[in-house]
């Protein structure tokens, strides 16, 4: 599917909008208001949420020709959880699965 230039610079405009208005909506009409305490409570986890929610589909969804999860990810995986619950400090976990899926990629070349 090819796309002409004005196609393509319609919906980067369309998306700025759409991208000013959700983060003008909370950060410029709530912004100086304070928040109700279930809010903030609510809020502190969006971290939480999100990363996981982006990583998801890189660790289990299968590579191009495989027929499931990558089994070195996993491995990092179940690394960083282990390292997680262990050490209750999300800097070492990711580290710890970093350095799990850089080695185990390069004992085994996958």
């Amino acid at each position: 599917m090819t796309l002409d230039q004005t196609t393509i610079w319609i919906v980067i405009v369309a998306l700025a909008i759409g991208t000013f208005t959700l983060r003008f909506s909370f950060l410029g009409l709530v912004g100086r208001r304070p928040l109700p305490p279930w809010a903030l409570r609510l809020l502190r986890y969006t971290p939480v949420a999100v990363i996981p929610g982006l990583m998801a589909p890189q660790i289990f969804l299968p590579l191009e020709g495989q027929s499931g999860p990558d089994p070195v990810r996993l491995a990092a995986v179940v690394v960083t959880l282990a390292v997680g619950v262990w050490t209750k400090n999300a800097i070492w976990a990711m580290l710890g699965g970093a350095a799990t899926l850089a080695i185990l990629t390069l004992t085994l070349g996958a």
